[in-house]
């Protein structure tokens, strides 16, 4: 079974999107398997993470915007890559450190995240997009 997902986004954020695959995988009657995910974009990424506390979200998005600044940023200036903004290159660095396809355990339908994991896609640019995650469950 394939199925892609679209998120819409508005800048450096999470998007929870572990709602809309459990709901795929129940419309598709998935039984055990493994479900694998992968966002078709270069400057955003996939992670599973702490869904209970939102501060978590802010952190990571605190954290990756210390470890990768925006280009015109005065300690970034060895950056060549701009003809998309100063946010593209620092966006295609923290893809390079986060994962940008998961693989996940499902058993009886039910994809086996922790109490507290959900799966988000994080968005690394300033400006909205259309992203997409290409979904393929693989029966056991």
């Amino acid at each position: 079974m394939i199925a892609t997902f679209t998120v819409r986004t508005n800048g450096p954020a999470c998007h929870e999107i572990t709602g809309k695959v459990a709901e795929w995988l129940a419309a598709e009657d998935a039984s055990d398997g493994v479900l694998t995910l992968m966002v078709r974009h270069t400057s955003c990424s996939l992670l599973i993470q702490e869904n209970a506390d939102p501060d978590v979200q802010v952190d990571l998005l605190n954290w990756l915007q210390r470890l990768a600044p925006p280009a015109d940023h005065s300690s970034m200036r060895w950056i060549t890559h701009r003809y998309e903004g100063p946010d593209d290159m620092p966006a295609h660095l923290k893809a390079a450190v986060l994962p940008v396809s998961l693989g996940i355990p499902v058993a009886s339908g039910r994809m086996m995240l922790g109490r507290w994991q959900g799966i988000y896609l994080v968005e690394h640019r300033a400006t909205p997009h259309d992203r997409e995650v290409a979904a393929c469950f693989q029966r056991a």
